[in-house]
Order: structure tokens, then sequence, then C-alpha cells
């Protein structure tokens, strides 16, 4: 499948609204390791954090109709400082118990509506960013969204690697 890259030419950006809005957990996507340079190791080596993004499809919709998508990236951690275990709680409406903190499965999150506190930001460059501000939990009598079906999970994106297929010869690069 081609990877199109495109120059300054593309769709502008439409951040979605700001304020509270109904949306539901669609994804949790495992970043991996990434460097953190804003805060090193006190020694001055690198400090590498497990990262994810939790996607939500929101009940806002785009100008074309389709669902707003918000996403916030997270350390994966539950340490009681970390931002991931405060939104968690918040959006749960209580704390983690000892037995949860042990081993808390973030998949689990799919599916399940929030309301997200959406603010705008403007960016180093211009441009206006939807971030979430504040996860928490459906109000009584709200109702419930589902997803769209829209939006497929990052990690069925990836086709299955054919261990059969041949690596490409230096005559096939094509640039």
């Amino acid at each position: 499948m081609p990877i199109i890259a495109k120059g300054s030419n593309s769709k502008p950006y439409e951040p979605a609204p700001s304020g509270a809005q109904v949306a539901v957990c669609v994804d949790v996507v495992d970043i991996g390791l990434v460097e953190n340079v804003k805060f090193p190791n006190a020694d001055g080596t690198a400090k590498w954090q497990h990262k994810i993004d939790i996607v939500w499809e929101s009940s806002e919709t785009m100008s074309d109709g389709r669902p707003f998508l918000i996403n916030k990236r997270y350390t994966l951690s539950l340490n009681e400082k970390a931002t991931l275990r405060h939104d968690l709680a918040s959006w749960r409406g209580r704390d983690f118990t000892e037995a949860e903190l042990e081993a808390f499965d973030i998949e689990n999150l799919l599916g399940v509506n929030a309301i997200l506190n959406v603010v705008h930001k403007t960016g180093s460059k211009g441009g206006t960013y939807a971030n979430v501000a504040a996860v928490m939990p459906m109000m009584k009598g709200t109702p419930k969204i589902v997803p769209t079906g829209d939006y497929i999970r990052v990690c069925k994106r990836v086709p299955e690697q054919n261990p059969t297929a041949e690596a490409p010869s230096e005559d096939d690069i094509p640039f």
C-alpha cells in the first residue's frame, strides 16, 4: 500500500470545538519508547518513556459530517503523579485500588464513553489545536454514543508481514 507525501497544499486542519463534549474511546495506540528531551535524567543521559495515545471519537462533527477524532498522549504509568492516572481516576469517578495498580489493561477503555473538556491552544507557528484538558465520567441521563465504525484502529492498519517475500535489491529502489 503506498504512503503518499504531499506538499503544503493539504487540507486545512479543523480543530474540534472547545468545551465539554461526549466522546467514546476508539483506540489506544502504543507509541513505544520516546526520548524525553525536555527533561533528561539528572546525570544528563537520555530519559526514555513508554508513551501511548488515547483516541476518542466525538459526538461533535466536522463541516463534512464526520465526527472529530481527539487524542491525548500519555506516559504509560499509573504512578501517583502521572497524568494518565489522574485522567483515568477522573474518568472512572474513583481512584485505583492497590490490586488495579498492579496491572490495569488500558485497552479496557475501548468503547467507554466520557465527557471531554476540550480547550484550544495556539501553536508556536500559529494554528489552533484542540487539547483534552479533562476527562470526566458521563453524567447520569446523558445518552451514550457508539463509535461510527469509520475509524480503524492503528494496530489493525498494519498488514500482515509476508515472511516469504524477498527483500528489494538495490536496483529496485525507486529514487
